[in-house]
């Protein structure tokens, strides 16, 4: 199967191209160009570089958040009408679940997340389980200090494996050293999550876990700004 994986969730997105397992090529976003206009010259390297058209791609793996409102609509938007022209399926993966799939270590317990702007973290808790991970609640947009509080909670004694973009959003803070006293570190994911969504969606699609166009949603955790300066605005 050959499957086109996308993540827009932050300025550190990219687009991977798949067939089965193996990784054709993954294209980063690094620069600030807008998502809007670096997408589709960005899915069309990628495949031409693979020898690929957009008529080959089977499967359609996106990021469906937590992460930027913008970012995000732009990816969602731009995968549901690939399925709508071309008619492939599409996989829904969590940002924080292809960041905690990284974890090298076997503890029962994984946290990963990331920088969300505003002294705040998008942040997920997930259990280990046989062949998957399960998360444990949904994801959130907190305070570090409250996600670190939320882990301890949720592992009660466990030891608790970390994965971050940003590992420095939890160590800076005083909380951190009661998990570092007991030898946890913070492991550092790959910037570039566009394969490893890539592998989770073609997990997906084994299970028969797919969407269309219509039900594909975003988990945007945190309200747009725009909604939030609406609101305020119309309250005063």
């Amino acid at each position: 199967m050959v499957t086109l994986a996308l993540d827009t969730c932050d300025a550190r997105g990219s687009v991977a191209i798949l067939r089965g397992e193996n990784l054709l090529n993954v294209v980063v976003h690094d620069t600030a160009e807008d998502y809007s206009s670096w997408v589709l010259p960005a899915t069309e390297r990628g495949l031409r570089a693979s020898a690929l058209k957009m008529q080959d791609v089977e499967l359609y793996s996106v990021a469906a958040g937590p992460g930027s409102f913008t970012g995000l609509r732009v990816g969602l938007t731009t995968v549901k009408a690939w399925s709508e022209v071309y008619g492939g399926k599409i996989a829904s993966v969590s940002r924080l679940e292809a960041i905690a799939s990284q974890a090298e270590r076997g503890e029962p317990f994984i946290a990963a997340f990331v920088d969300a702007q505003r002294s705040q973290v998008f942040g997920g808790v997930f259990r280990r389980e046989a062949t998957a991970l399960q998360p444990v609640g949904e994801g959130m947009v907190i305070a570090p200090e409250g996600f670190l509080d939320f882990v301890n909670e949720t592992a009660g004694g466990a030891n608790v494996g970390w994965v971050s973009l940003d590992p420095e959003k939890l160590t800076a803070i005083e909380g951190w050293l009661a998990r570092a006293a007991r030898g946890e570190t913070i492991q550092v994911s790959a910037p570039a999550l566009a394969p490893i969504i890539g592998k989770i969606g073609l997990q997906r699609a084994k299970e028969g876990r797919l969407l269309d166009a219509l039900t594909l949603d975003a988990q945007y955790v945190r309200r747009s700004d725009a909604e939030i300066f609406w609101k305020g605005h119309a309250a005063g």
